[in-house]
């Protein structure tokens, strides 16, 4: 990837979160879908980013959700891939399988094929589970008007990190 830069406020939103979690002592797990590893690219962007991100698991297909994060088909077949429930699995799952303190998990359609009357292209959705937190994950719906594929993962990105902060 000779050349590959990230937009210059995905990076210092990745340098806020490097920090401010290193500051508060809490290391990060991400399960990526349609963002495919881009939040992990700018986490790893940062110096000091080894003593946070504990680990990263793209899941892209249904599959790799079940096997990798041990999401229940029911959640799928009932809920679909992007849905809340489908990410708090996601969420819960990225930390049974690590050592983090914190997991992110994002699932969406970024086009420009795959997006549905009731799931449009630009529908992401987002999960943040707390180890040890009681009750159920943070979860949250955006859709994002972005023109093309790219741009809605960015936006993704940028909210993912934002669920990291501290």
């Amino acid at each position: 990837m000779d050349g590959f830069t990230l937009p210059d406020d995905i990076v210092e939103l990745a340098r806020r979160v490097v920090a401010e979690n290193s500051a508060a002592g809490r290391t990060i797990a991400l399960a990526e879908s349609c963002t495919g590893g881009l939040v992990a690219a700018a986490l790893t962007e940062i110096p000091g980013s080894s003593a946070v991100l504990d680990r990263g698991f793209v899941t892209y297909s249904n599959e790799s959700k079940m096997q990798s994060l041990g999401v229940a088909s029911d959640i799928i077949e009932t809920f679909g891939a992007v849905s809340i429930a489908c990410v708090w699995a996601m969420a819960k799952g990225a930390l049974e399988q690590s050592n983090a303190d914190v997991a992110v998990a994002i699932s969406g359609v970024a086009g420009p094929d795959g997006g549905t009357v009731q799931k449009p292209v630009g529908t992401v959705v987002f999960a943040r589970a707390i180890r040890d937190a009681e009750g159920e994950p943070e979860g949250e719906l955006k859709h994002f008007d972005a023109k093309d594929r790219g741009a809605i993962r960015r936006e993704a990105t940028r909210c993912a990190l934002e669920l990291l902060l501290p």
